[in-house]
């Protein structure tokens, strides 16, 4: 009833607007549009890092490999994003500029961190500055620096790092499961596994292997890898 209260107040029309119980209600409304997003899992292994994500393929005529949920970044960079992909999509090329920039200008790659920092920055400032709506997105980044890490930026600039975690639709089921079966000590081999077997769990009888899109990136070569169709039965 307070929302509704809210919208006919006029507070949901701007990012740039407190309602009265201090909530931006265009960024809440662009946290949502996450949950609804296609799901994406991270996981960070003993050897590597990876990434797992659901293309969930709508139209049966589309052909599943013209649609890319995971894209690389750097060599030793990987992404996916959940929510508006059209928004993901326009910050990852952001990111990509960044990583080439930083190598070119210092002659050493980006480090993860620092690339995360200056993607949540844009987040940020689209919260804040009227005649543009809010990033609908949430980006998982992957990458080995001198260990691998996977960071979770979020529609409100805020980032954090995790040891594994999910986004998007089935993200409270998937974490579920990640918190039960996640062990630091596992390879990328099994992290593939279990991410597998947790969408299996959630999608139910709608998995297809065909709908699922997968890479890692090793510790031992710092290169990012899309996972081999064998590896993900």
């Amino acid at each position: 009833m307070q929302d509704m209260s809210h919208q006919m107040m006029g507070y949901d029309r701007t990012s740039l607007m407190f309602s009265p119980d201090g909530r931006l209600l265009q960024v809440e409304y662009a946290k949502e549009a996450v949950k609804q997003g296609s799901t994406a899992i991270g996981i960070v292994c003993r050897d590597g890092v990876l990434l797992v994500a659901d293309k969930r393929i709508s139209d049966k005529l589309v052909v599943s490999n013209s649609i890319e949920k995971i894209f690389q970044v750097d060599e030793h960079i990987g992404a996916t994003a959940t929510g508006f992909v059209m928004d993901g999509r326009v910050l990852i090329e952001r990111a990509r500029v960044l990583a080439q920039q930083h190598t070119v200008t210092y002659g050493v790659p980006i480090e993860v961190p620092t690339l995360v920092k200056e993607i949540s920055d844009v987040k940020q400032f689209y919260t804040q500055y009227g005649g543009a709506r809010p990033f609908g997105v949430s980006i998982l980044f992957i990458g080995v620096d001198e260990e691998p890490v996977l960071y979770v930026t979020d529609p409100t600039g805020i980032f954090f790092e995790y040891r594994a975690t999910a986004v998007g639709e089935d993200e409270i089921e998937v974490k579920s499961i990640l918190n039960k079966a996640y062990k630091e000590n596992m390879t990328i081999e099994e992290g593939l596994k279990m991410a597998i077997g947790a969408l299996k769990k959630v999608l139910g009888k709608d998995f297809d292997i065909k709908r699922i899109d997968a890479a890692y990136i090793k510790k031992s070569d710092k290169k990012f890898t899309k996972a081999d169709r064998k590896l993900l039965k």
